[in-house]
């Protein structure tokens, strides 16, 4: 399956949506993939500063400006679904996964920060086990997909704990923009596979539309996700590392010859043939680069960003000592730019409920020491 990732690109507009939806169909992509953004269910406002074409502006008034009402995502859903393509969408919060079910997409989208977000997950999980005892017990009636960037071994092992396997996929990711093809250690696609018995993927931030899919696909990759745009040049946040139509094109041909290959020689020749051709086209110490060692391990261009992107608890208020914390006062947020990260989301329901030792700022990461029992 190919994912054009439309994500944020469609800026608001129900016109240029479905123009990128058509554009992912005459792509040959399988499906399309939404995010639903709620600003307070990513960043707090203090989180710091982003610079864009008009300006510098708080990151936090840029992902206000991407929220779209219900109804947006219902339409470009039915619009998508009119063409032949699956819908998939990322929610980012207990908000958003709830409004997201009630559309009933195709997949739901777990994006690599959101891979810790426990409670969402946790959310997540419960409607999967309510669905399926509808279904005849069957779990995988909402299908699941988890990418895996700026992520270590734990982290996957604690995502899959609580979601199970069942109808899940997991895409092997980097968590940079863009991603260096040299850094995507593709091999560790089949390690996955086999290790959580899932079928295994890739979500790809590099800017090359074939090296690192094709490389993929000889791993035993199955489910491919890249970013699409109308143009490298508009101001979506992700346009600049996302495909143009004739480029994504591309791609899903390349991918359709890799998988003639299997077809053809089983998947041990399979990939031999797809390597050989890669490494004709782009060189062979390339290749063996981007190939990697199939180890699981932070990449060198995502390893300053761990415990930033990901989850962590903030406060989303200041508080003076002896506070009582409610459940609105701590959120499971990004840290991203000048905050400092938290604890981890592991910890947030035995935090609702404590006494603050001490006064603390608004938008401070919760910190251990900052809880009292008494």
């Amino acid at each position: 399956m190919v994912i054009a990732e439309i994500g944020t690109s469609h800026e608001g507009s129900l016109e240029k949506a479905k123009k990128l939806i058509d554009a992912a169909k005459e792509a040959e992509a399988d499906a399309v993939k939404f995010q639903w953004v709620i600003a307070d269910e990513i960043l707090h406002p203090k989180t710091g500063f982003v610079d864009l074409p008009t300006g510098r502006i708080p990151l936090y008034e840029r992902f206000k400006q991407l929220e779209c009402p219900p109804d947006f995502y219902a339409r470009s859903l039915e619009y998508a679904r009119s063409l032949g393509l699956k819908w998939i969408c990322s929610p980012f919060g207990l908000k958003s996964l709830g409004l997201l079910l009630e559309l009933k997409p195709d997949a739901v989208k777990i994006a690599s920060p959101e891979l810790n977000h426990f409670p969402m997950l946790k959310a997540l999980s419960r409607a999967r086990q309510e669905n399926g005892e509808l279904k005849s017990n069957e779990a995988a009636a909402i299908p699941v997909i988890v990418s895996s960037g700026v992520s270590k071994q734990g982290d996957i092992e604690a995502a899959l704990a609580i979601l199970g396997t069942r109808g899940v996929s997991l895409l092997h990711c980097i968590t940079s923009y863009p991603a260096p093809e040299e850094e995507y250690n593709v091999r560790l696609i089949a390690a996955l596979k086999k290790q959580y018995g899932v079928e295994c993927g890739l979500s790809d931030h590099s800017l090359d539309p074939v090296l690192v899919p094709c490389l993929a696909a000889s791993q035993g990759a199955t489910v491919f996700e890249k970013h699409i745009t109308l143009s490298k040049k508009t101001s979506g946040l992700d346009d600049p590392v996302a495909l143009e139509p004739e480029q994504f094109l591309q791609m899903t041909k390349a991918l359709k010859q890799c998988q003639a290959a299997i077809n053809r020689y089983g998947p041990e020749r399979g990939e031999k043939e797809i390597i050989a051709q890669m490494s004709e086209q782009y060189g062979s110490g390339r290749v063996q680069k981007v190939l990697g060692n199939g180890i699981k391990a932070l990449a060198p261009a995502e390893e300053k960003n761990y415990g930033r992107t990901n989850r962590s608890l903030h406060y989303m208020k200041a508080f003076e000592a002896g506070h009582i914390l409610r459940a609105e006062d701590v959120g499971v947020l990004r840290t991203e730019k000048i905050l400092s990260p938290g604890i981890g989301p592991e910890h947030y329901e035995s935090v609702i409920g404590k006494k603050l030792a001490r006064a603390v700022e608004d938008g401070a990461g919760v910190q251990l020491e900052d809880i009292t029992e008494s």
